[in-house]
Order: structure tokens, then sequence, then C-alpha cells
């Protein structure tokens, strides 16, 4: 009976110790919960215990952890990692792959410039004395079809950058070199003018080569994307008296701010053989240069071209452009009272409606010294945004 006794309080004072020792270590955690991180450290370190001192540390340094970054740990499950959204990549840097973490690869084709289709394009001073493929009794119809088709093609990478390494880490403001081929054609099509089996009245064939500097500084708060320099030949094909054509090494310098890009387009015409310069004054109408400028807003853009020979009669011109995709234009027309979901299913933003008006000269390389007052309607088939 004395010897069950002694087995009975042997087992009380382990089940007290072991309680003891429960609540000791459980007291960090009590006192945490209330104190300030200096006071919890305090508490921490005055625990004789090793183990419970060690586990009052991890305690409090898992808080501190989880409170760290909360919405981390609201909006992800346990034991996933959310990678941070990628940025969002601007016009010119997809335009010419300037991004060095997401370059593209050697003769993959892109878009250059706008390549568009539109079925009304209204011209209120149409020039008659092409006399379309030399029929007198031909004229043009003030209505017709205009489209341009664009594409380009990087044929050379980091153009010699392993030579050309020194000079750029002495330069600062330039970080490689690309080669570039391009294509444009621009047509002017008198597509209703059945009388006449609806020619094209105008088609304008333009190769060039552009050697793309990526470079990147501030000019009074933009970023300098680009510099480039080629050569570009523009034609219309055709035999004389119509045929027309120039070749120019040309000159560019791209800029952006955010939403806004600027591109400066300078040209310098190769002197021709007089007996067979088809368009000896094209500088007198065409001028030097062009500066282009584009906002996008809302999937929205915006753009302006202007042109000018820089001389005391004044001759140039201006383009106006503004395109919206369908999904966007029924966004902001409908979006108060149709769901996203629905604008999604019957909507897309593959193609732009598009908006264009041209004034002045040199819109095509037969009337580049007739005057051309144009507004169209179509739509954008390709585009930056």
């Amino acid at each position: 009976m004395v010897c069950f006794r002694k087995r009975q309080a042997g087992k009380a004072l382990s089940g007290v110790l072991l309680a003891l020792a429960l609540i000791l270590i459980s007291l960090p955690r009590l006192c945490l919960a209330d104190a300030g991180v200096e006071d919890r450290l305090a508490i921490c370190a005055g625990i004789q215990e090793d183990v419970a001192r060690l586990q009052c540390f991890d305690e409090l340094a898992g808080k501190a952890a989880r409170r760290a970054d909360p919405a981390e740990n609201k909006s992800a499950p346990l034991g996933r990692v959310v990678a941070p959204e990628p940025a969002r990549l601007s016009v010119m840097t997809k335009a010419w792959d300037l991004d060095p973490d997401h370059r593209s690869h050697s003769f993959v084709i892109m878009p250059h410039r706008m390549n568009y289709f539109l079925p009304v394009a209204y011209n209120s001073s149409p020039n008659d004395e092409t006399n379309l493929e030399y029929d007198p009794a031909a004229k043009a119809q003030h209505n017709e079809a205009k489209f341009q088709i664009s594409f380009k093609a990087k044929i050379w990478e980091d153009m010699f950058q392993d030579s050309l390494q020194g000079v750029y880490d002495r330069v600062k403001i330039v970080r490689g070199a690309d080669v570039w081929i391009a294509y444009t054609q621009l047509c002017f099509w008198q597509l209703y003018n059945s009388a006449f089996s609806s020619p094209f009245r105008d088609t304008n064939y333009e190769p060039e080569m552009l050697i793309n500097l990526r470079t990147d500084y501030d000019l009074l708060g933009f970023q300098g994307r680009y510099v480039q320099v080629g050569l570009n030949h523009q034609s219309n094909g055709r035999s004389r008296p119509l045929s027309r054509s120039w070749n120019r090494v040309v000159a560019n310098i791209g800029l952006e701010r955010n939403e806004f890009a600027l591109q400066l387009k300078t040209w310098y015409r190769l002197p021709e053989d007089e007996s067979k310069d088809d368009n000896s004054d094209i500088l007198r109408y065409m001028g030097y240069g062009e500066l282009w400028a584009s906002y996008f807003w809302k999937k929205q853009r915006f753009a302006v071209m202007l042109r000018n020979n820089l001389r005391r009669e004044n001759l140039g011109a201006v383009q106006l452009e503004w395109s919206i995709p369908p999904l966007a234009l029924g966004q902001l027309a409908l979006g108060s009272v149709v769901s996203e979901e629905t604008l999604n299913k019957y909507l897309t933003d593959k193609f732009s409606f598009y908006v264009q008006y041209f004034n002045g000269y040199g819109e095509g390389l037969m009337d580049y010294n007739k005057s051309t007052n144009r507004i169209s309607f179509g739509v954008m088939i390709a585009e930056w945004n």
C-alpha cells in the first residue's frame, strides 16, 4: 500500500512538473501577444531554459516575417510563390525590339509603319493630270480607296557587338545596334470608278535598310530610345511621263515619355543625273524631314505628322490620325450598361477603326507637287498598342 501511494505521488509530481514546463514554454507566447518588439526581445532573452528561449525567438521571427508583407499572405495560398507582374513594354520597345530581356529572333516579320485599308478616302481636289493610264477622257473620282502594307525584319542582331562594346562603354548612351530591312507599299485605288475599270491611280513602293542604334538617355524629360541611319528608295514603278522616284539617306530619332512618343525623320536626297530625274523639284514640296507625335490613351492612338520645306514659300503637309479597337469603343460607349464579359465575347481588339486626315503636298509620289485635302475612314489591321 505504501509503495502504491509512493508511485501515485511520483506520477502526480511528474504531471505537475510536465504541466509547469508546458506553462513555461507557452508563457513567452502569451506575453509576446501584447508586448512591443523590444519588450518581446527582452522577454525571450530572460528565459533560462535553452529550448524555450530558442522557441521564443523563433516565434518572434515568424511574426515579424508575417507582418512584413500581409498583402502577400492574404492573396496567395500557403506555400505558393506569387510572381511579380511583368513590366508593360512601351510601343517603341515592341516595335524595334529594344528590351534586352525580351529580344525576338532575327528574320521575324513584324509590322513597320501602319497597315490599314480605307475604303472611304475622299479627296476634295483630285489630280486629273494623271489621265488614268493615258486616257485623255479619264477623270479621277473624288472618292477612292487607300491602303498601306508595311513590314520589316531584323537581319543582324547586335552588329559587331564584341568589337564595339568598348565604344559603347565609353559613350554610355548606346546599348547596341541591329540591322533591319523594311518594305512599305502605299496604294490609291479608284475602286468606285467602274467607267474606267477601277484602276490603281498610284502605287508607291518603298524598300529601305536601317541600322538601329539602341540608346538610353534623357532629353527634356523624354527617354531617347533609338537613333537610325539608313538608305531609302521610293518609286511608283511607272514609265515616263508618270515616272516618279528618289533615293535618300535617312536619319531618324525616337523619343518616349510614358504614353507619348516622338519620332523625328530626316533625309538627304542622293544626287541623280538630271536627264534621268523625273522629279527634280521634289525637295521643294517634301522638304528635308517630318515630325511624328503619337499619344496612347485607353487603347486609342492619337497621332499627328508635320512636314515643311523650311523655305519662304512655306510648302508642307499635316496628317492627323485617330484609331480605336472595337472592344475599347464598346467599353467607352457601353461600359456602364453592358458587362465586361459580354463586351469581350462580342467585340475584339485585333484591329482598330481608323480615321485619317491629310492636307498638303506629298501624300503620294504621283501628286507630290499637287495640294491634297483628304479625309479617310477604314480599319487599321496591325499597330503597336
